[in-house]
């Protein structure tokens, strides 16, 4: 396992987004955005397992930065919805597939079955890891 978070690690940042002084921790907020599309701030703070606050201050660096695009619901006025910007989704996405083109080369032999106990044997792992 460390050898694999070293490698994910190592996979270097594009030259274009190399000044913007993205962070790991962008790299979950990004990937969910990119993977599952626009969502609001409280989708994504329950997805990165986090408080909105702290999922609001990296969008709004993010969109300072004009990596992220926020506008606001048509269906409820209250919320705000958030995206990559187009500018930036091709180097995002160019960044982020390879990491999704590996697990799915990765698991591509596996029966549904066993990507099941894969994925659980990954949660089992997370939730051990968060005991105390």
């Amino acid at each position: 396992m460390p050898r694999l978070v070293g490698r994910v690690k190592r996979i270097r940042v594009p030259e274009e987004l190399q000044s913007l002084a993205l962070a790991p921790r962008h790299l979950s907020l990004l990937a969910y955005l990119l993977f599952d599309g626009p969502m609001s701030v409280n989708a994504l703070a329950s997805q990165l397992e986090v408080a909105p606050a702290t999922v609001s201050l990296m969008v709004s660096d993010l969109s300072r930065k004009g990596i992220l695009e926020r506008r606001e619901d048509e269906s409820d006025r209250r919320r705000t919805i958030v995206s990559i910007s187009d500018e930036h989704r091709p180097s995002i996405d160019a960044w982020l597939a390879k990491g999704a083109m590996a697990w799915r080369e990765a698991l591509a032999p596996l029966t549904s079955a066993q990507r099941k106990m894969f994925v659980d044997t990954l949660k089992a792992y997370e939730r051990a890891l968060g005991e105390e």
